[in-house]
């Protein structure tokens, strides 16, 4: 599975966690097969410090966008790339922005592409200072 495949993954299973309501690591224990390494990990750590990677995303998005006013997919999006962005040095900077946007732009809103793009690379600068 490529990469690209692998994010796209864990945007469906992240998706999954966020509509049932449900911790994303009890979406990985339910389906019947593991899913692709990076797939797992990403997702675990997703879960693991959603609470550092809401506080990340809710200071450079709101007040306009509160975490709850933005849509699921542009939310979900944002903690994968907020993740990248500070628990994998291996994921480049850029390969993580426009991996986001290029989803955003494919499953979500007509604006969502260029909104993950601006909150990620405001973060970007401050997680890595190469943004």
């Amino acid at each position: 599975m490529t990469r690209k495949a692998a994010r796209e993954r864990t945007l469906e299973l992240l998706y999954e966690a966020e509509a049932k309501q449900v911790t994303p690591a009890d979406v990985i224990a339910g389906l019947p097969l593991p899913p692709e390494t990076y797939t797992a990990d990403v997702v675990g750590g997703v879960g693991e410090h959603l609470a550092e990677l809401d506080e990340v995303i809710t200071r450079y998005a709101a007040p306009e966008w509160p975490l709850e006013r933005m849509p699921v997919v542009d939310r979900t999006l944002l903690r994968i790339g907020v993740y990248e962005l500070a628990h994998r040095p291996d994921i480049p900077t850029a390969v993580a922005i426009s991996e986001a946007v290029e989803l955003a732009k494919r499953f979500s809103t007509e604006d969502s592409g260029r909104f993950v793009n601006g909150v990620l690379s405001r973060i970007a600068d401050e997680l890595r200072g190469d943004g």
